[in-house]
């Protein structure tokens, strides 16, 4: 008998910490069990900082996705923010040709469609604003009409007014982002606006409608007593706010379950409808002036509020010694290191660090342009975490998403991208966790990672950098021997090594012949040619540890350790032979040609550095004066 093969689910959705999307998930989570997917959710916080370069990092992990890998997919594309990325979401997975689901978005019939009815909802909350408590005037708060969701409970609030008869005033209608700080903003907007206070604000989400009644309360405007305040989604914090605020409980940790449920039957080859539609139900709790409906279990308030302060704090505490620990680590191994010693407290079962090939490019290097689109077509994962152990992998493919994909059924795993900015760095993967889902503090984590890691690029850079100009600094750039700094620089380390170790010291000071002549009769060029080759002539007859430098101008020297006064002869020899066989290969109307002077010692402790190379260039200057300067001149 053959096993079934275990199902993969691609799970799109930004946000992952806010309610909606983390309840939908936990029920899809619930489902990968009872159906034993192997659930990949690719998740980014794009939109949630107005960073429009921050964006296009986060979005880049929906590139990532190889729906080839895929069997099946759940698309939560009414959190992702940008139109743009969203559309390019949609037409992947179209082109994929594998079964999908979408989150109450009926406007493309490629898609199957888990719909929440948000209208029947919505026209319930504002009837009974009107109806009940006498509402004439109204303001709303809508999310983003691009939203299928905003749409249809915008168009609800409008029928509703025209059903019985109520203008809606463009002045008091605000369009938002379904954010708390759109909630804000509509309240400053109102409360500036001129306009006498409404008799309820009817807000798209409990997030816009709770921040509105800060906003309200602090400007001495009482709820429900001034103005009606409601909401949509009955989240946590709506149930638990003081009033309680009215709005609609929606069925989403079951809108979960049945998207996946719907996969289940699709892969057995059953029929299934496009579209499953779940019902939402208005609770009216006190914002509207209503009693709350269900008395509150405070015992089990207690606790859940224990809890999520005890997360966070600890949270907190873990991302704060995470980032003092990051923050003195200076090479990518030494935070890969730090970063493992912290990850058991985010009790995962595993966690990887997947970077791109390419990561640590400089911002202009020529020939190398950092990732800003996709993922490079190879990644490492140079920390691989598990309770058992650590590990890493050295190569793989992006195409694969995992270094080391879950050999069993049921697990899900969280795929979030690591940038600074536009830049592409890499990927985290963390399998088999709430983290992502239980807590803010995972978005700032991962955050602080890839600034770490964005730093440590920076530094290896700079250090490159600084190594060069070092060079720079001791290096001619003419003869490509070192400079006088560089000469200086080694010279006295030596020279302090042979006064300590008791050894001579060969210092040997070349002048070139007649650079002025070559100069002043076949050009400057000709003359940067003559030393050149001159540069190189002395540089092989150097010896293993001996070093040679252009002292400046046309001054060359050298100096070694334990060599002898033959050593110095021999040197000077093979110096002239070189320079004999070099003048007959150029063929150049003039003679390369040089004085050279040596002098050898034992160093003492009473003797300086530049009053041996005196002594040697006086040695020279007495070679100089013996020769005849027609010598410059090719016969």
């Amino acid at each position: 008998m053959q096993n079934n093969p275990i199902r993969k689910i691609a799970v799109l959705v930004a946000g992952t910490d806010e309610e909606y999307q983390g309840s939908i998930l936990d029920g899809i989570e619930q489902a990968a069990k009872e159906f034993q997917f192997n659930v990949s959710v690719f998740a980014c916080f794009g939109g949630v900082l107005s960073n429009t370069l921050y964006d296009v990092g986060e979005y880049n992990i929906y590139r990532l996705v190889n729906y080839s890998m895929f069997d099946g997919a759940i698309l939560l594309t009414n959190t992702i923010g940008d139109l743009e990325t969203r559309e390019r979401v949609c037409a992947d997975v179209r082109a994929s040709g594998i079964p999908a689901a979408v989150f109450d978005c009926g406007t493309d019939p490629t898609f199957y469609n888990v719909r929440i009815d948000n209208t029947a909802a919505m026209r319930q909350m504002v009837a009974h604003v009107i109806e009940q408590h006498g509402a004439k005037t109204i303001n709303f708060i809508s999310g983003p009409l691009e939203n299928p969701e905003a749409k249809e409970r915008y168009e609800a609030f409008l029928a509703v007014m025209a059903e019985h008869d109520l203008p809606v005033d463009a002045n008091r209608v605000y369009f938002g982002g379904f954010r708390p700080i759109d909630g804000k903003r509509a309240a400053d907007a109102l409360l500036t606006s001129g306009l006498p206070m409404p008799d309820a604000i009817i807000a798209a989400n409990d997030a816009m409608a709770l921040e509105t009644i800060s906003v309200l309360t602090d400007n001495g405007i009482r709820v429900p007593e001034d103005v009606i305040v409601t909401g949509f989604d009955l989240t946590y914090y709506a149930r638990h706010h003081n009033p309680s605020l009215t709005s609609v409980a929606r069925p989403l940790e079951a809108a979960g379950r049945a998207a996946c449920a719907l996969l289940d039957r699709i892969f057995r080859g059953e029929s299934c409808e496009k579209t499953v539609t779940l019902e939402a139900e208005p609770v009216y709790q006190e914002s509207c002036g209503c009693l709350t409906t269900g008395q509150i279990d405070i015992r089990k308030y207690k606790t859940t509020t224990y809890d999520t302060i005890k997360r966070f704090r600890s949270g907190a505490s873990l991302l704060n010694r995470l980032t003092s620990a990051m923050a003195v680590t200076e090479t990518p191994e030494e935070c890969i290191r730090t970063i493992s010693q912290y990850l058991h407290e985010i009790e995962c079962e595993q966690c990887c660090i997947c970077l791109c090939e390419n990561w640590e490019s400089a911002f202009r290097e020529q020939g190398s342009e950092r990732q800003t689109v996709g993922y490079t077509e190879y990644m490492s994962a140079p920390l691989i975490w598990q309770a058992s152990g650590i590990g890493e992998l050295n190569r793989f493919r992006s195409a694969d998403l995992f270094p080391f994909p879950p050999e069993n059924a049921g697990n899900m795993s969280y795929f979030f991208p690591l940038h600074f900015r536009e830049h592409c760095l890499g990927y985290y993967i963390f399998t088999n966790t709430d983290f992502p889902r239980r807590t803010m503090l995972c978005h700032s984590l991962m955050m602080n990672i890839s600034h770490s890691f964005e730093n440590i690029r920076k530094l290896l850079h700079l250090n490159n950098a600084i190594r060069e100009l070092d060079r720079l600094y001791v290096i001619d750039p003419l003869c490509g021997i070192y400079n006088r700094n560089g000469f200086i620089r080694l010279a006295d380390q030596m020279f302090k090594h042979c006064m300590q170790a008791h050894k001579t010291l060969m210092i040997s000071f070349i002048d070139m012949d007649g650079l002025k002549y070559v100069n002043d009769n076949f050009g400057h060029d000709e003359g940067d040619f003559a030393l050149h080759k001159l540069a190189e002539i002395i540089q092989s007859c150097c010896r293993s540890g001996q070093i040679c430098a252009r002292f400046g101008g046309d001054e060359f020297i050298t100096i070694g350790a334990g060599l002898t006064q033959e050593d110095a002869e021999l040197f000077e020899q093979d110096f002239f032979k070189q320079l004999k066989e070099v003048n007959s290969v150029i063929n150049k109307p003039y003679e390369l040609n040089a004085s050279i002077g040596s002098y050898v010692t034992h160093v003492e402790a009473d003797m300086k550095l530049f009053a041996l190379i005196a002594l040697a260039d006086q040695n020279m200057y007495e070679q100089k004066k013996r020769k005849s300067t027609s010598r410059y001149l090719r016969r």
